[in-house]
């Protein structure tokens, strides 16, 4: 298993009470393999996938990534892990405003100091895989809603991550753009890459080969599809 979450939990201090985001969570995501998260707001979707990307820590529980107990991990690793093994997409994009679309896919390779002519092969291998060459060079307020998106799934893939995290990646666009979008996962995961998707919706989620619902912080349901 690449990812192992074994009884985890997380508790957040709210006031004087404390509110329990997951219960005692227990799953494991093999390699290549694609995952949809589903569950009505608040049943700790967001949570969880920001513990899957180390992102947060969990209160209690158990979580190995490739065989790393990350709660081991220092934030000098963590950061390492977050670079180099995992990929992030969000609903809202992310993108810098006054950046094209080319500089804001290789902003990660410039943070990780990579040199300048790798760099440039890197974006340009990037942006041709989410078929965006000719936009290249345009700010994001020159873009769609869905080719933004593929301007943050090329970030995403800079540094070649085998797990992509997709955090409702399809909650701004309509669903004919939607539809573009998950042909690109679908190309990605046929390529190797692990993927976990965040969604609320049913249609988006039966693009993955395997749908968890959660409700109120636990695994209602667990199905292939």
């Amino acid at each position: 298993m690449v990812i192992e979450l074994h009884e985890v939990s997380k508790t957040y201090d709210v006031g004087a009470e404390g509110v329990n985001a997951l219960r005692s969570v227990s799953l494991g995501v093999a390699e290549n393999e694609y995952l949809a998260i589903m569950g009505p707001s608040g049943s700790g979707k967001s949570t969880l996938m920001n513990i899957i990307g180390c992102l947060d820590v969990p209160s209690s529980g158990s979580y190995r990534l490739k065989g790393r107990e990350v709660a081991a991990l220092d934030d000098d690793e963590l950061a390492s892990i977050r670079s180099a093994e995992i990929g992030f997409v969000f609903q809202t994009f992310n993108l810098l405003p006054r950046m094209t679309a080319f500089q804001n896919v290789e902003l990660p390779l410039v943070y990780g100091r990579t040199e300048r002519r790798a760099r440039e092969a890197l974006v340009w291998q990037a942006v041709d895989a989410v078929g965006l060459r000719e936009r290249a060079h345009h700010r994001p307020n020159e873009l769609s809603g869905g080719q933004r998106q593929r301007v943050a799934i090329a970030r995403a893939l800079i540094n070649r991550p085998s797990i992509l995290l997709a955090d409702e990646p399809t909650g701004n666009l309509d669903s004919a753009t939607g539809e573009e979008i998950m042909q690109i996962f679908r190309s990605l995961h046929a390529a190797g890459n692990t993927i976990i998707l965040v969604t609320h919706e049913q249609y988006i989620a039966e693009h993955a080969g395997r749908i968890i619902k959660l409700r109120d912080g636990m695994i209602e349901s667990d199905e292939l599809v």
